[in-house]
């Protein structure tokens, strides 16, 4: 049976969008059933609108199916990405993980593999921190964390063994490097949760 993998994201401006939708095509080629699911923006309504490309985007996602718990319940393996913000998460995206409570405590979120992906403007816009603290959650989920750490030559030029991280300057477009990282990171996650399922 092919791996079932929930790809649950925040996305502000789409340059996380763009990681998660090039995730999906690559699951799905490699034969994985999947769920591509951006979480509710919970921001105020004027902060939205105070920012163009934040406005547009929302407006962009707003018919596409949003994250629910059932979601991660349904899933073998789960890729969580946010863009970074202080070195942490979204508040949209933690608000998202403050609803897995009743799962967490019925032990469906332990057993599956997970990793995570983020995007910063810069380069050193705190990624890292970034990526540990959703494998912190990870953890606290008693899920199986499957890093991509330095197991593809793609690694030597993305730069980073915790997930994948996108240094998003003034564009969302993905380069040759990303969607490499991205294709190894789903690549190695499906693997992981495939021999688990077999």
């Amino acid at each position: 049976m092919p791996s079932k993998l929930s790809i649950i994201y925040y996305s502000g401006f789409g340059s996380t969008h763009a990681m998660a939708e090039r995730l999906a095509q690559t699951a799905e080629g490699l034969g994985a059933e999947v769920r591509l699911r951006h979480v509710a923006e919970t921001a105020p309504r004027e902060a939205v609108e105070s920012v163009d490309a934040w406005k547009q985007h929302v407006e962009e996602q707003a018919s596409k199916p949003t994250a629910s718990p059932d979601d991660l319940d349904w899933a073998d393996a789960v890729l969580f990405g946010s863009p970074t913000r202080y070195g942490h998460v979204t508040s949209q995206l933690q608000s998202f993980i403050d609803t897995l409570g009743p799962l967490w405590g019925q032990g469906k979120l332990a057993d599956k593999v997970y990793a995570a992906f983020t995007s910063s403007q810069t380069l050193h816009g705190g990624q890292e921190t970034t990526l540990e603290a959703m494998h912190t959650t990870f953890a606290h989920f008693g899920g199986i964390i499957v890093p991509p750490g330095y197991t593809d030559p793609v690694k030597f030029a993305d730069g980073n063994p915790y997930g994948v991280g996108k240094v998003t300057g003034q564009t969302s477009e993905l380069d040759d490097t990303d969607r490499s990282a991205l294709d190894h990171l789903v690549t190695r996650v499906l693997s992981v949760s495939d021999k688990l399922n077999a």
